[in-house]
């Protein structure tokens, strides 16, 4: 699993995939190896819907790819289209019912969906619907984006997905499909990815261009903010139900929700995180003698942090990549418990050293306070602390599970008092500006909300994730 050791950090969101190679008899299993490519953006569910003439079955359950599919439920999932989904919550408790896809069945036919992202008018819409005496199933704001696609079917499923992008606001990365269709569909703001590959007999939609790879697919291009694309025989058609928004791909992407073998809107999360890392270290120089990584996130900034600095990179840190996930404990002991479970100082190599200790991002703060007195309990002679994203200020509307803001504590905290929380040495944080320049993305092209509060849309003035849960 990727990114799964920083229990002080932004909860991951979602990962979906769609599939439409029409005649291929594996197409479930070439969805079930694509979620494992996305694994790392979705821990507590997963599911995966197959269309075979507008029929639809499906099959979803808790927990990680691998335990909910068995040999035989692949092979019961036949079609000539799939769609798949791993969930970590954001908004809605977190049981069977919602995991996804989710499957509506309506007049016109079913519809099966996977969203990444959340809704910012989600409980509006749902009010409104519940007063006309729709019943819903789940507490989720995608069976609000299901619902009202269902409602308006008579106009068509592209006029009904249009209509139904006109009355939502929020983040979304959309695969439907219907009939004979996969309908991939992008926010206006393209906050979260979409990108479009293409395999033998048909077309991939991926959240992540790493999942083309392992199912033998070829990136063909991203799916544009405002953009509906609908493959049907086999062709792609465009439609752009939004114009002239403000492009606004969520930073965190390239901060730490993305595999650094993916590419997002043209630009390598690879590239993008050393970059940043060699930014880090102009920004926030220092004397030492190692550099280390908190894995696995923080590595590929460390290394850019290394060839800036001209200080060697090495190993601090093992990390135990066969402890469950702890991390979705909510108790906050069990999360430090789980910090010495996951990680391991290697003493051989950090001890007497002057280390920097290079990490995605802090939020809380708990996990990086533990991290270095294990390392100065190990010998270290010094830790000083940097970060290749901003602080960390403001909460998240848009499908990332940030606390409030008392809880973060670059909102209430100065870099001098977080420093002497964490008991590090020094602390430096990498500057939006620098951020931006890492990905090559100058022209306001990424969404930095939570470290400056400048939302892309007006979000609602109360809490995050628990304004949309069911009452």
């Amino acid at each position: 699993m990727y990114n799964t050791i920083n229990f002080d950090k932004l909860k991951e969101e979602c990962g979906i995939i769609g599939i439409y190679a029409p005649g291929i008899d594996n197409i479930s299993q070439l969805a079930y190896f694509g979620l494992h490519s996305l694994q790392h953006r979705g821990q507590e569910s997963a599911g995966i819907a197959a269309n075979k003439n507008g029929e639809i079955h499906y099959y979803k359950e808790m927990g990680l790819v691998q335990e909910v599919f068995s040999d035989q439920i692949i092979e019961r999932l036949q079609g000539d289209i799939a769609i798949g989904h791993v969930r970590y919550s954001t908004t809605g408790e977190s049981y069977v019912a919602n995991a996804q896809p989710l499957v509506v069945h309506h007049k016109g036919g079913a519809i099966a969906l996977a969203h990444n992202g959340n809704l910012v008018n989600a409980n509006e819409i749902r009010e409104a619907l519940e007063d006309q005496g729709v019943i819903f199933q789940t507490s989720i704001d995608s069976e609000v984006i299901a619902n009202m696609i269902a409602r308006h079917h008579k106009l068509g499923i592209e006029n009904a997905i249009k209509e139904t992008m006109d009355q939502i606001r929020g983040s979304y990365a959309l695969a439907i499909t219907y009939k004979d269709k996969l309908i991939g569909v992008r926010d206006p703001h393209g906050l979260r990815p979409l990108c479009i590959g293409k395999i033998d007999g048909g077309y991939v939609l991926s959240s992540e261009s790493c999942a083309f790879n392992v199912i033998g697919a070829e990136f063909v291009r991203d799916v544009e903010p405002g953009e509906i694309v609908i493959i049907e025989n086999y062709k792609i058609k465009s439609i752009r139900y939004a114009e002239n928004m403000k492009r606004a791909l969520c930073s965190f992407e390239f901060v730490y929700f993305a595999r650094p073998d993916s590419v997002l809107d043209g630009q390598s999360v690879y590239v993008s995180r050393r970059n940043a890392g060699k930014m880090l270290a102009k920004e926030h120089p220092v004397e030492a003698d190692l550099v280390i990584a908190v894995p696995d996130s923080g590595t590929v900034a460390a290394i850019g942090y290394a060839q800036e600095s001209k200080i060697p990179f090495g190993e601090g840190l093992i990390k135990n990549r066969y402890v469950g996930r702890t991390f979705i404990q909510p108790d906050q002991r069990m999360r430090e418990r789980s910090v010495r479970l996951k990680l391991n100082v290697l003493k051989d190599n950090i001890k007497g050293k002057r280390l920097i200790m290079v990490d995605d991002s802090i939020v809380r703060g708990t996990t990086s306070k533990q991290i270095v007195d294990l390392l100065k309990s190990a010998g270290a002679k010094e830790v000083h602390v940097r970060v290749c994203s901003p602080p960390v200020k403001y909460s998240c509307y848009f499908g990332i599970d940030t606390p409030t803001r008392k809880n973060l504590v670059g909102a209430v905290h100065s870099v001098e008092e977080i420093r002497k929380m964490i008991g590090a040495d020094s602390l430096g944080y990498l500057s939006i500006e620098g951020l931006i320049k890492s990905t090559s993305m100058e022209g306001c092209s990424l969404c930095t909300a939570c470290f400056s509060g400048d939302y892309p849309m007006e979000v609602p003035k109360q809490g995050n994730k628990y304004l949309f849960e069911k009452r």
